[in-house]
Order: structure tokens, then sequence, then C-alpha cells
């Protein structure tokens, strides 16, 4: 297991790809190439990110998802697929992040050096279990070091975000039951996932019945944060996982003025 700085530094970056990671799924780019192709508005960002699986039915997108009600992929996939073929949507997804990245990343110090230091711990990690991990670390990369940036931050999101899933149900916990102990999330959070208030109060109550409910989101974040750390430890050494935090660090201080 990574030592305790390591397991620092796993816990440090991980505001930076969650954000940076994510930040194209909402963005004026992914709405645009989702116009382009023909998809209904708000629907690229579920066809395309599971789409790499190829056409899994909405049921099981859902539980891939985690986070989201079952409602919005019964009444949203269903027309993104007939509108769009798996490996269309997968180009898609991945050319709205490429956009994304050429607005917000092309400032960025070396992207392609960090772009490298990512890619490295994409391709180390152990994909089982991580049905979309799995998915997109062998999806086709771009070749522009700012596109190749972005692409590598979102995949090396998904290995964590599919980590975290499993800490969660190894202390008991449902996704939605974790956006509730969250200090970042909450029912805000719940309600711009697309939960009715109602479904958003009953989650709260139920989820607050549990009486240690933040004590176990505490250390499913602690376990994530140990297994990222075993990655970093395998895959980097000291100097580059120095490296890779003033590289994430400056990447971060950078988006803040654009975003």
């Amino acid at each position: 297991m990574g030592d305790e700085a390591t397991i620092e530094l796993a816990h440090e970056i991980r505001g930076t790809v969650q954000d940076l990671g994510g930040r194209f799924m909402t963005s004026p780019e992914l709405a645009e190439v989702e116009a382009e192709v023909g998809l209904p508005p708000r629907t690229l960002y579920l066809r395309g990110r599971s789409a790499v699986l190829g056409d899994p039915p909405p049921k099981v997108v859902a539980e891939l998802f985690g986070i989201f009600p079952h409602w919005l992929f019964e009444f949203a996939l269903p027309p993104a697929m007939a509108a769009l073929d798996a490996a269309s949507a997968v180009r898609a997804y991945s050319r709205s992040s490429a956009k994304w990245g050429r607005v917000n990343l092309s400032d960025a110090d070396a992207p392609g050096r960090l772009a490298d230091l990512l890619f490295r711990l994409v391709d180390s990690a152990d994909a089982s279990g991580l049905a979309l991990f799995a998915g997109w670390q062998l999806a086709e990369r771009p070749a522009d070091d700012v596109e190749r940036l972005a692409f590598a931050l979102m995949v090396f999101r998904e290995f964590r975000g599919g980590v975290h899933f499993a800490a969660l149900r190894a202390v008991g916990l449902t996704v939605p039951e974790a956006v509730v102990a969250d200090p970042e999330g909450g029912r805000g959070r719940l309600l711009r996932t697309a939960w009715s208030e109602e479904a958003a109060d009953a989650l709260i109550a139920a989820a607050e019945a549990k009486g240690d409910l933040r004590e176990r989101w505490r250390r499913a974040e602690r376990l994530t944060d140990e297994r990222v750390a075993d990655l970093l430890a395998v895959t980097l050494t000291d100097a580059e996982r120095d490296e890779l935090r003033r590289c994430l660090d400056a990447l971060r201080a950078g988006s803040a003025l654009v975003s």
C-alpha cells in the first residue's frame, strides 16, 4: 500500500481530477457536439459515456452511473440510442472532451507531459470490476497534446470513480447516500441530478437513519485514496509523483481563470 504521503497525494488531487475530468460533461462544447450529431439536448453525456460499452439497457446504465434516478435513463436514453449508434456516440463524446480541452486547457504548460503521466496511471490500473473505466481505458485516444490531456483527465476520473463506487459498496452505502453524506453534495446536488424534491427528501431521511452515515462515507473516501495511492506508488517514482502534483496544481489554478 502507498505510504501516508502518497495517500495524501491521492486525496489532494481528487478535486482537480473530479472537476477537470468531468467539467466538459456539462459544457457548451458538449452541447455543440450534441446538436451537430442530432441528439436531443442533455443526452450526449448519457449516451456517449455509456456507449463505450456498446448498447447496455437503460437500467444497466443507471446502475453504472449510480448517482441519477432510474427514470432519467428510461426516459432519455432510448431516443438517444435510436438517434446515434454506439461507435458514433463514443466519437462524439470524445470530440466534446477535445473541444472543451482546446478552449480551457490550451494555456497549460507541457500538456503532453501531464497527459503522459496520467496515461501511465490509466494504463497500469487494474480495470477488473470497473466497467466504465475498462471501456474508456481501451478507447481510441486523441493525438494532440491538449486533447490528450483532457481525455486523460476524463479516463483517470473514471478509474477513481469506479474505485470509489466499490469502496462505497464495501462500507454499505449507495451512491445517492454518499451524496447525502458528502459536504459538497447534499440536497442541492440531488436536485441538480434529476431527483424530485419528494424523492430527494425521502432519500435523505433514509440515509440519515444510518446513524454512522458520515463515518461510513469518510471510510469510503479513505479506502478510495488508499487504492489510488497504491497505483501512484507502483507506477510513478517519487519525483514523478511530485511532478504530477505540481502540474495538476498549476492546471487547476489556470483553469479557474477560464471557468
